[in-house]
């Protein structure tokens, strides 16, 4: 429950459209719901400003759909990530209207239209073709959340006058999330260039020597731009919602 649905629900209690032994049911699961093998925090959106986000990778497809369905009853949107193929056809016959989204591994289910209470764009930088993926896992995670995003792929270094031709997005922006696997070069030059906040995303893109995102991660957090913030490889969920937060301000 969020705080749009809470202030309904107690102004229908003040208005005597709501009874309170219904608006107790309401509120009955808050701050969380036991599931046995999960505790699904309901109070998340009222704290934080997006319910929580079920990550698919590690689950079960009947435990997904269970956290799915506890989260819809409360007319929550649902993010589901790291959900694979085999998963979401078997998702599929389990909640009716689960949107699929290949290019970001995820599923979103929509309770309520998304309302835009981002100040400013979100741009979405990325390397590399083989960054996508993460990219677009923090595009999508951003634009649940409320924000205008746009997307800028395939501008690396290795051809750094590709970059250079969109430096109008690139100021335009109020957030700027670059995703770099390899060196992990690309957040450094961004930052050197515009005067907003770069969230920078390794990723685990790469020849022996990257180990798996490691050389990219230290690279960023070593860069010597002022204004980089850094997450995990390959998180781009964790770099959405920080733009996020930051584009709310």
């Amino acid at each position: 429950m969020d705080a749009e649905l809470l202030t309904g629900l107690l102004e229908g209690i003040r208005q005597g459209r709501v009874t309170v032994k219904r608006a107790l049911e309401r509120l009955r699961n808050l701050p969380f719901e036991d599931l046995g093998f999960a505790k699904v925090d309901h109070h998340r959106a009222l704290r934080q400003g997006f319910p929580e986000v079920i990550m698919g990778e590690g689950k079960e497809a009947n435990e997904i759909a269970a956290i799915a369905r506890t989260l819809r009853r409360q007319r929550a949107n649902v993010l589901i990530t790291r959900l694979s193929p085999e998963k979401m056809a078997k998702l599929r016959r389990e909640i009716k209207g689960l949107r699929y989204h290949p290019g970001a591994h995820a599923a979103t289910w929509l309770g309520k239209p998304i309302r835009v209470i981002g100040r400013g764009l979100i741009l979405i930088v990325c390397a590399g073709t083989s960054d996508i993926p993460v990219a677009e896992e923090a595009a999508l995670s951003a634009e649940m959340m409320g924000n205008r995003v746009e997307r800028l792929f395939d501008v690396g270094v290795a051809g750094i006058h590709r970059l250079l031709e969109n430096r109008d997005r690139l100021f335009s922006a109020s957030v700027l999330v670059v995703v770099a696997g390899m060196e992990g070069a690309l957040p450094s030059v961004v930052a050197g260039l515009v005067d907003k906040p770069v969230i920078a995303v390794p990723t685990s893109v790469g020849y022996g020597a990257s180990f798996q995102g490691l050389a990219a991660l230290l690279g960023m957090l070593n860069s010597c731009a002022a204004g980089v913030t850094v997450v995990n490889i390959d998180n781009g969920f964790g770099a959405g919602f920080a733009a996020s937060l930051i584009n709310r301000v």
